[in-house]
């Protein structure tokens, strides 16, 4: 057994770890205040494609969370960084709302219905049957699909409300074409995000409430993880994953006296 590298860098889920349903989880605001005055880099993560980052900021504050818009690394940005690395200035047809058609907007993409390269499907609260297939249709006739992520499902006051998956899976059971998810679990969310603040894996730690997308995506980038029960994760659901979290704690309240730690034992 190796000795574990120093933690100076933290990386986080919002969802289930930092708030739920639009309340802070206790020891949130702890645990930021707590990295910015140790001053250690870090990132919020978030699958949720909906919103833009200063939307995030705003709706965290009016939960009692303070944090710097550029603190936020959504699915959707990574997804656009992604279209901009692989294509650059190219034209896409996207479903989602602001979060995302911001970010593609923002790397220079030109939004298209006529051949575009990409159709790129993120979440929304009001996905049209119109929408739904005239992505079918330029999947069918060449367009590349890319997806925000495959979270099947989303959290509502009511329930469950359908996600990204959920319609992906319906375009694929149509057109046959798999899209490529950009967003946990794909390890190269984690990756976006640590040359985003500049951080090595060795030396960083990512929380989340979920074994497959936080953990297994936390594990395959390399990083040590620590898993909250404040989410969708119970504490006996571990056992049934073929991997294991660094640690398991039972919310993010636990872990701010460890960010006080440079020699972390995580």
């Amino acid at each position: 057994m190796t000795e574990p590298k120093p933690v100076d860098c933290w990386l986080t889920d919002m969802d289930g770890v930092l708030v739920r349903e639009q309340h802070a989880i206790p020891g949130a605001a702890e645990f930021l205040a707590a990295l910015q005055q140790t001053d250690r880099r870090y990132l919020v993560l978030t699958n949720n494609s909906i919103f833009t980052p200063r939307d995030l900021q705003a709706r965290l504050r009016a939960s009692g969370i303070e944090l710097p818009v550029e603190a936020i690394w959504t699915s959707a940005l990574a997804t656009a960084q992604f279209l901009g690395n692989q294509r650059s200035d190219g034209t896409a047809y996207v479903i989602g709302e602001a979060g995302l058609t911001t970010a593609v907007h923002e790397i220079g993409y030109v939004m298209s219905d006529r051949d575009p390269d990409y159709v790129v499907l993120g979440e929304t609260r009001t996905y049209s049957f119109e929408a739904i297939t005239r992505a079918i249709r330029l999947i069918e006739n060449g367009s590349r699909f890319i997806a925000t992520n495959p979270d099947a499902t989303g959290p509502s006051t009511e329930g469950s409300i359908p996600a990204t998956g959920a319609i992906a899976a319906l375009i694929t059971k149509a057109t046959g074409v798999e899209p490529y998810y950009v967003g946990k679990p794909n390890p190269l969310m984690m990756r976006t995000a640590l040359n985003r603040i500049d951080a090595h894996s060795e030396h960083t730690v990512m929380i989340g409430d979920r074994m497959d997308t936080d953990v297994v995506s936390g594990l395959e980038a390399g990083l040590r993880t620590i898993l909250v029960l404040s989410g969708s994760t119970n504490a006996d659901a571990v056992q049934r994953f073929p991997y294991v979290p660094t640690r398991v704690v039972d919310s993010i309240a636990d872990v701010v006296p460890l960010v006080h730690q440079f020699l972390s034992p995580v």
